[in-house]
């Protein structure tokens, strides 16, 4: 979409979020580079509102032992449209989307701290599953949560 590149380095996440999850601009370029990445954005109207990463291969394997699994990673909302509901709709429409995108690709994995209690409402609401696992994450123990897609 023309001024995508424009509106991430616009992007705008306060402190205590940008402790959980990077600004697009500060992941774009490493995913660009790495084939086994794919950055999304989240379009609203004519707004770009959010922003994600797909990720798939051997360096996911700390999270799923499942090869046709994919990582959600770097997923947030612009400060500016949050509490609007974007979040949850997203992710109830990622099913979907990774089924037209990226066929044969049965489960997305992805980990979130303990203390962001915030991302784990929207994750539990939109269909993902504890199953009780935590890993050693950058700032402290982060579940990994399961979304089968059917």
């Amino acid at each position: 979409m023309p001024g995508d590149m424009e509106a991430l380095e616009r992007y705008e996440l306060p402190e205590g979020q940008i402790l959980f999850s990077a600004l697009p601009k500060e992941v774009l370029s490493e995913a660009i580079q790495d084939s086994h990445r794919y950055p999304v954005v989240i379009v609203c109207g004519e707004s770009l509102v959010g922003f994600f990463i797909l990720h798939e291969g051997p360096a996911i394997a700390e999270f799923t032992p499942n090869p046709q699994a994919m990582l959600l990673r770097s997923f947030s909302i612009d400060y500016r449209h949050q509490g609007q509901g974007i979040a949850k709709q997203a992710m109830l429409q990622l099913p979907e989307f990774m089924k037209s995108r990226f066929p044969g690709r049965n489960e997305i994995v992805l980990a979130v701290n303990k203390r962001n209690k915030a991302a784990q409402t929207v994750y539990l609401a939109a269909g993902f599953r504890d199953e009780g696992r935590l890993i050693e994450g950058p700032i402290g123990p982060q579940h990994i949560y399961h979304l089968i897609i059917a």
